[in-house]
């Protein structure tokens, strides 16, 4: 396992308003109160644009800003790794509408936002940045994937990448044959060396084999992360603000897992 440096950390989720505002919460020193996700528009974007972005793009410019902003990284000069289970799941639910009926037109603006990589795009032109970026899915499994992805671009590449990953709920009918249980957004600065800024060194391992996921304390924080597939990473973060050396276990694909041991810097 190659080890990496976590420099930045960003969330929104149900009663997660941000890292900072969290870390307690993720440690078990305060109490989870479910809420509603503070959604806003990011300020990275002219009022135009802001306008047009929906929730995965809220999430992903929400979560991607705050890391970068405690990290101190250069959003220009990074790779970015952006992993959602289902993208646009308002604009994908509305397309359907419109194609199911007549006239069935769909405006420039929803066919730009139904495509996987719209976050990533929206992100590319608001953070200035011309570095490569790559858009997954992988169902369940699609934090896990993009934390795969980002890790072997660290090690490979010798760059510093951003994992941004999102999900929120698709509405009905939809919801009931794929049901998503809240908007909720993350994102991880990974760098190759260590700096006063890193908070852990990971090390993420693929493992083949079934094995028990690693899950919240919290029961309210427990729902969240196997209700959301963005939201698997939790268990990442909540070894993240204990501050403690820990062992994580992710669910992956074809019953595969990752093994990530966290070390605190």
């Amino acid at each position: 396992m190659k080890r990496l440096f976590v420099e930045g950390v960003g969330l929104l989720g149900p009663g997660l308003d941000g890292w900072s505002a969290s870390r307690a919460v993720l440690a078990g020193k305060e109490a989870y109160l479910a809420a509603a996700t503070n959604l806003h528009a990011s300020d990275m974007l002219p009022a135009a644009e802001r306008r047009r972005a929906g929730v995965p793009i809220k999430l992903a410019l929400a979560v991607g800003q705050e890391a970068f902003m405690q990290s101190g990284c250069d959003m220009k000069m990074a790779s970015t790794v952006f992993t959602s289970s289902g993208g646009d799941n308002d604009n994908v639910h509305a397309i359907n509408g419109i194609l199911a009926t007549a006239p069935r037109e769909v405006s420039p603006t929803r066919f730009h936002n139904s495509v996987h990589n719209a976050a990533a795009g929206y992100w590319c032109i608001a953070a200035e940045s011309r570095e490569p970026s790559t858009s997954l899915c992988a169902y369940d499994a699609s934090f896990a994937a993009g934390l795969l992805e980002s890790a072997t671009q660290v090690s490979v590449e010798d760059a510093v990448v951003a994992l941004i990953a999102y999900d929120h709920p698709y509405p009905q009918p939809l919801h009931a044959v794929r049901p998503i249980a809240a908007a909720f957004g993350m994102a991880l600065i990974l760098t190759p060396r260590q700096s006063e800024k890193s908070l852990a060194a990971i090390e993420v391992g693929f493992a083949s084999g079934k094995v028990q996921e690693s899950v919240m304390q919290d029961a309210g924080l427990e729902a969240l992360r196997s209700g959301v597939p963005a939201a698997r990473g939790l268990v990442l973060l909540q070894a993240l603000a204990s501050g403690k050396a820990a062992q994580v276990r992710i669910a992956y694909l074809e019953e595969n897992h990752l093994d990530i041991r966290v070390t605190p810097c």
